[in-house]
């Protein structure tokens, strides 16, 4: 069963929070300033209990619908300390996966906070994420619907959040974590076979984002330019013998965001990331390029919905690597005037990936490729044709071509909108 319009239907009312361009524009540069919506924050309040509206609903292939209900109290309960939470049910998996954590604020001047939390739920395999991107809002996110590579986890975790400067943001989280294998996956290490491990790390994470500028509102410090360059550098430790954990292991990561806007209103994005992991990493904490096709074997049947950064004509599971670079740009040209609403937006894309797997016989039960030789693609979106929705076509090319055309196609649907 093709299930495209069920998911279509399911995540329409939330695709254009999910992906609203942060990008400034001639058409956003006034300095006035509302009241935060809820459609752009997130956060539904209640009291003193604001709603996260990314927990509500959500869709993929280990789950089926994920229904979920979740937040956090707000400055009506407290300004010194914050209650967290969330419970959310699978009806393919039919499975309860919940959080519970608290937060202290330490300084409000520096927005310091303590927070201590567990969580049981199920993370993808090889999606290693920097700290500081957690506090990017996203209530869907479109490439989740296709993913079919996940592990179970139970972790607690302490962090430290801190903002240096007005545009230097910092965190430090230390956690254990027990890891239990969805799909038939072994991890082979100094002879021994693992499918289930415990893992303790320390994990360090600084963005600094120069441009970034704020008014002062009666509502407090509001960023009203989310400008560019940002650099975001991340460091993690992974200790063996320590609370009963397994390995000893070392990541880093650096990614570089610019955004150069012109006087024609084109613009062009580049983003750039590199991450290394040495030592005894299983496969579950390596990295992927953020694939985003769906495995099936008609254009049609993997249409689905563009993501803003993935690779749209790599297949889920294709690729992992324990050293990995990408480079992706986008340029997109000035708006057409076809009419006073209608105004779509021409966006040219390239995408490169490089990787390499020290000891990919280590990894078994799940077959997968390395990118030794570089991953290419190509492609163009042409937004915003009709109340948001646009178009996007991409195509894979060079050492990574497929013997059959329509393999490296990806035809999909791209929908952005502003609140």
């Amino acid at each position: 069963m093709n299930r495209l319009p069920f998911i279509f239907l399911l995540v329409l009312p939330f695709l254009g929070i999910a992906q609203v361009n942060p990008n400034p524009t001639s058409e956003n540069t006034a300095t006035k300033v509302k009241k935060a919506s809820p459609f752009s924050t997130g956060f539904y309040p209640v009291g003193f209990f604001d709603f996260d509206l990314k927990y509500l609903i959500k869709y993929n292939d280990q789950e089926g619908l994920r229904l979920g209900l979740g937040g956090i109290t707000n400055e009506r309960l407290s300004k010194d300390f914050r209650i967290n939470g969330y419970a959310a049910y699978g009806t393919k998996d039919k499975k309860i996966k919940h959080s519970v954590g608290g937060s202290l604020r330490l300084n409000p001047d520096t927005k310091t906070w303590l927070t201590l939390q567990y969580r049981d739920d199920i993370n993808e395999i090889g999606s290693a994420k920097f700290l500081t991107d957690d506090r990017i809002y996203s209530v869907f996110e479109p490439r989740l619907v296709n993913v079919t590579q996940y592990y179970s986890i139970r972790t607690w975790q302490t962090n430290l959040i801190t903002e240096l400067t007005d545009k230097i943001a910092g965190e430090v989280r230390f956690g254990r974590s027990r890891i239990d294998q969805i799909l038939d996956y072994q991890f082979i290490n100094d002879g021994i076979t693992y499918d289930s491990y415990e893992i303790a790390e320390a994990t360090a994470s600084i963005r600094f984002s120069p441009k970034t500028d704020f008014i002062t509102t009666k509502d407090g410090l509001v960023e009203y330019f989310d400008g560019f360059p940002k650099i975001t550098a991340q460091i993690t430790k992974g200790f063996s013998d320590v609370v009963d954990s397994d390995f000893d292991y070392l990541k880093l990561g650096l990614k570089i965001d610019y955004y150069v806007k012109r006087t024609d209103l084109s613009s062009t994005n580049f983003l750039l990331e590199g991450n290394l992991a040495v030592g005894d990493v299983p496969l579950t904490h390596l990295y992927h390029a953020y694939p985003n096709s769906p495995n099936k074997q008609e254009i049609l049947r993997r249409f689905s919905v563009a993501g803003r950064r993935s690779f749209e004509t790599m297949y889920f599971g294709e690729f992992f690597s324990d050293r990995l670079a990408s480079l992706q740009v986008r340029h997109s040209l000035r708006r057409f005037e076809i009419s006073e609403k209608v105004r779509p937006e021409l966006v040219f894309i390239t995408r490169h990936a490089i990787g390499e797997m020290s000891n990919p016989e280590v990894h078994q039960g799940i077959s997968f490729n390395t990118l030794d030789q570089l991953y290419n693609e190509a492609g163009l979106e042409l937004n915003r044709l009709l109340f948001g929705f646009g178009l996007s076509f991409a195509y894979r090319y060079g050492a990574y071509h497929l013997p059959v055309t329509k393999d490296n196609i990806a035809f999909k649907f791209t929908f952005y909108a502003k609140f």
